[in-house]
């Protein structure tokens, strides 16, 4: 198995958060799909957790991840107007950080649910108006609890509710263009397709890995044909055209290894 020696240039975890699932109840859709967005900003995360509604399991994860150094932390879940919505109680008994309404939120509720003023929201509403003194707010254009920043130290909690479309549309709205300005950083990716074995292509993959320190490069046995096995690399850099150039010298490189064994890389897949 080839070493995966590329680092994110911020470290960033995601933790998605719910009984339900890590019961298996329900796929944990939205960690895979922040990943992919995370990619296309530049970095990925060096860890995806999934959490009960515990509190001192979800308490003891993110002391943890502070300690680890992580600078970003995306969560999803338990921002709800149910009790076993914890996330920012836990968030804050860690932080020793009071709660308070969050007036702006309690105005775009009533305006939105048009009511005449804030004493005819449930219970519900109030608890999802709710955020940590010092935080962000940013509004949910998809639903009711919203995003929330809070630092932490060098660390930042970007906190956002579990239903995808709701979290989504988060990101799309706010997060994205909040973490554009974190990660100074841009990916950029190629499939490539060889004619061989993974035991005979992975020398060839750590070779560029070493000499292309800002690559990665993975082949995927499980997308192999009986002639040809598709091979990833992704590379990082200060801009897109920078992360290119690394890119392509990773690309000729592998391809002149391959070669010089006598087989053959293919820069778009045979027969397709």
């Amino acid at each position: 198995m080839e070493r995966q020696s590329l680092e994110a240039p911020l470290p960033v975890e995601v933790f998605a958060i719910g009984t339900e699932l890590v019961m298996g109840r329900i796929y944990d859709s939205n960690s895979f799909w922040i990943a992919e967005q995370l990619a296309k900003l530049g970095t990925w995360p060096r860890r995806i957790t999934c959490l009960p509604d515990d509190d001192n399991e979800v308490i003891h994860a993110f002391e943890d991840s502070l300690r680890r150094g992580t600078r970003v932390i995306i969560t999803t879940g338990g921002l709800g107007p149910t009790p076993d919505d914890r996330t920012l109680d836990c968030v804050c008994r860690l932080l020793n950080i009071e709660q308070a309404v969050h007036g702006p939120t309690i105005e775009s509720f009533v305006q939105r649910r048009n009511l005449k003023d804030p004493s005819q929201l449930t219970p519900s509403m109030w608890k999802m108006a709710t955020a940590p003194v010092g935080a962000r707010v940013y509004q949910n254009p998809a639903g009711w609890a919203p995003l929330i920043e809070l630092s932490a130290g060098d660390a930042t909690f970007y906190m956002m509710p579990g239903p995808p479309k709701e979290m989504q549309a988060l990101w799309t709205t706010h997060l994205h263009d909040l973490l554009s300005n974190v990660f100074q950083s841009k990916t950029v990716a190629q499939r490539v397709w060889v004619t061989m074995f993974e035991s005979e292509v992975s020398p060839h993959i750590q070779e560029v890995m070493r000499q292309h320190p800002k690559t990665y490069v993975k082949a995927y046995v499980a997308l192999r044909t009986e002639t040809t096995l598709p091979v990833d690399l992704v590379a990082h850099g200060p801009s897109r055209d920078e992360a290119q150039v690394t890119l392509d010298a990773a690309v000729a490189l592998l391809g002149n290894l391959v070669r010089a064994k006598g087989k053959e890389m293919f820069l778009h897949e045979p027969g397709g």
